[in-house]
């Protein structure tokens, strides 16, 4: 069955501009859970400082990673941008817990969503962001 949107194929500028845009969020994240497995003392004391006790760590990091992979597997990418979304609305909520700024995971989130919908003509197929109709409709002007 095939969808009655029409989607234009994905050009080679767009499909770099949302490849690199996709990679920012991945080495950031992939960053971040390294650093939870390989410096676990300064990881533990960034988990105190936002209240997780210290058994929570290696969990939420295996979850981080395990997110990423998803996201970077075409096929897998839009389950791993929904579960990275709710990866992210964690940490938004951590931070408004404490009191920090909250802006920078909400941030992250809409470059995992650009990026994908750059590359993924499935995506933009579901979530077209202009109608279909690309003829502007005339003019109407009132009859006085």
């Amino acid at each position: 069955m095939q969808s009655a949107t029409q989607v234009a194929p994905t050009s080679k500028q767009m499909l770099w501009t949302g490849r690199v845009l996709s990679a920012l969020p991945v080495l950031l994240f992939i960053l971040t859970g390294m650093f939870g497995l390989l410096n676990p003392a300064a990881a533990l004391q960034g988990f105190a400082h936002y209240g997780y006790p210290n058994s929570a760590m290696l969990p939420i990091t295996v979850a981080e990673i395990v997110c990423v992979i998803v996201y970077v597997i075409p096929r897998t990418s839009v389950l791993g941008a929904i579960l990275l979304t709710g990866y992210l609305g964690g940490a938004t909520a951590t931070h408004v817990r404490v009191g920090e700024p909250f802006f920078l995971p909400i941030v992250v989130g809409v470059v995992v969503w650009a990026g994908l919908f750059l590359r993924d003509e499935r995506l933009r197929a579901l979530i077209p962001l202009r109608s279909a109709n690309t003829t502007p409709e005339p003019e109407r002007r009132n009859a006085v």
